[in-house]
C-alpha cells in the first residue's frame, strides 16, 4: 500500500502534514509519500524518529494556492505537490491521495487528471458528519452546485457503499434531504430523485428535513452540492459558536470554573464526539482512483486519520464496487 500526501496542502502545512504521516505509521502498513518542497518536507521529518524506510519524497517546486483558479491551477502548475500527487494516483503509483490544499482544484484535478468511474454521471464530494448520536455519510458537500435526479440516485449508492465498507455500518439507511418529510415535498428534481431511491434496491427510508439531520436519522443523506455545502458550513459555525458560548459560561465565575473541573471528563467526550480530525476528511466518491479531500485547517490528528481511512477505503476495493453497481443501474435503465 502507497497513501500520498499533499505535504504543502492545508493552513499548516509542511508542519502538521509531515506530523500526521508519521504518526499514521503505527496506525497503517506499507509506505506514505509525501509531494512538497523537499528541504522542508526534511526539516519537519528530522524532528521525529521513525522507519525512514516507509516515508518517500517526491520533490515538487509549486504548490496550488488557495487564490488559484482551479482549472487553470490544474493545467498549468504541472509540477505542483497537488498535481503530481494527482498523477501518481491516476497512474497507479500510488494507491490513494490525500489534499488539504484548495478544494476547487482537488476537484478539477480528480475529474480532468483521474477521470470518472464509468457510469458515473457527476462525482460527489464527501464528508462524514458527526452528529451526538454517531456518524452519517452527506453528499453532496460541494462538487455539484446543481444535479439531476439520477445524481442523487448515484450519491446514494456510493455513500452507501463507503458507509458499509469504510465505516462498517451495516446495511445503511439512505435519506433524501428536503423540506418536508412527506413523499411529494421539494422540486420537481427532488421528487424524481426520490422515486428513483425508492425503487432502487438501497434502504432507502424517506425525505429528511434540516431540523432533523443532528438526530441522525439515516446513514447516508443525498442532497445537491450547493445545498450539502450550506448545511456543512451553518453546522460548523453553530459548532463553533457553541462551544465557545459554552466555554465563556463556565469561565465566567468561579463557581463555574470549579463546575468546569468537574464535568472535564464529560466535556471532553463531548468535544471528541464531534470532532472533525476523528473522521479522516472527505473521499470524492466517483472517479477512478481514492482522492480524499482533509480539512484545510487540519492538525496532525486529522491527516493520520485521513490516512487510515485512505487505507480502508482501498483495502476494501470502494472503487470497483461502485464501478459494479453503477454499471447494474445503468443496464437497469437502458432496460427500461
Amino acid at each position: 500500500m502507497r497513501i500520498g500526501i499533499d505535504a504543502m496542502g492545508g493552513d499548516h502545512a509542511p508542519v502538521e502534514t509531515v506530523k500526521g504521516a508519521v504518526m499514521a505509521l503505527d496506525a497503517v502498513a506499507g509506505t506514505i509519500v509525501l509531494f512538497g518542497f523537499e528541504d522542508q518536507i526534511k526539516a519537519e521529518l528530522k524532528k521525529y524518529t521513525y522507519d525512514q524506510s516507509r516515508i518517500e519524497i517526491v520533490p515538487t517546486t509549486e504548490v496550488v494556492e488557495n487564490e488559484d483558479k482551479p482549472v487553470i491551477a490544474i493545467k498549468r502548475k504541472k509540477d505542483a505537490s497537488m498535481v503530481v500527487g494527482l498523477e501518481q494516483v491516476r497512474k497507479g503509483e500510488i494507491d490513494a491521495f490525500i489534499s488539504a490544499g484548495n478544494t476547487g482544484a482537488l476537484l478539477a484535478g480528480g475529474l480532468l487528471r483521474v477521470g470518472r468511474i464509468r457510469g458515473v454521471d457527476r462525482p460527489a464530494l464527501t464528508t462524514v458528519f458527526p452528529t451526538f448520536k454517531g456518524m452519517f455519510i452527506l453528499a453532496d458537500v460541494g462538487a455539484n452546485a446543481e444535479c439531476k435526479a439520477r445524481n442523487l440516485l448515484e450519491f446514494g449508492i456510493m455513500g452507501s457503499i463507503y458507509a458499509k465498507d469504510v465505516l462498517s455500518i451495516d446495511n445503511p439507511k439512505v435519506g433524501l434531504v428536503n423540506i418536508g418529510t412527506e413523499e411529494g415535498k421539494g422540486t420537481p428534481m427532488i421528487s424524481e430523485a426520490y422515486q428513483l431511491l425508492k425503487e432502487s434496491d438501497l434502504n432507502f427510508i424517506g425525505n429528511v428535513e434540516a431540523r432533523d439531520i443532528p438526530e441522525k436519522q439515516a446513514d447516508v443523506l443525498v442532497c445537491d452540492g450547493f445545498t450539502g455545502n450550506v448545511i456543512l458550513k451553518l453546522t460548523e459555525g453553530v459548532a463553533k459558536s457553541f462551544m465557545s458560548e459554552i466555554k465563556g459560561i463556565f469561565m465566567s465565575n468561579i463557581i463555574s470554573k470549579l463546575s468546569a473541573v468537574i464535568m472535564k471528563k464529560n466535556l471532553k467526550a463531548l468535544k471528541t464526539k464531534m470532532d472533525y480530525t476523528e473522521y479522516g476528511g472527505a473521499p470524492l466518491l466517483g472517479v477512478k482512483a481514492p482522492i480524499v479531500k482533509a480539512h484545510g485547517s487540519s492538525n496532525g490528528k486529522a491527516f493520520m486519520n485521513a490516512i487510515k481511512y485512505a487505507d480502508k477505503y482501498v483495502s476494501n476495493n470502494i472503487i470497483e464496487k461502485i464501478s459494479a453497481q453503477v454499471l447494474i443501474d445503468d443496464e437497469d435503465e437502458e432496460q427500461e
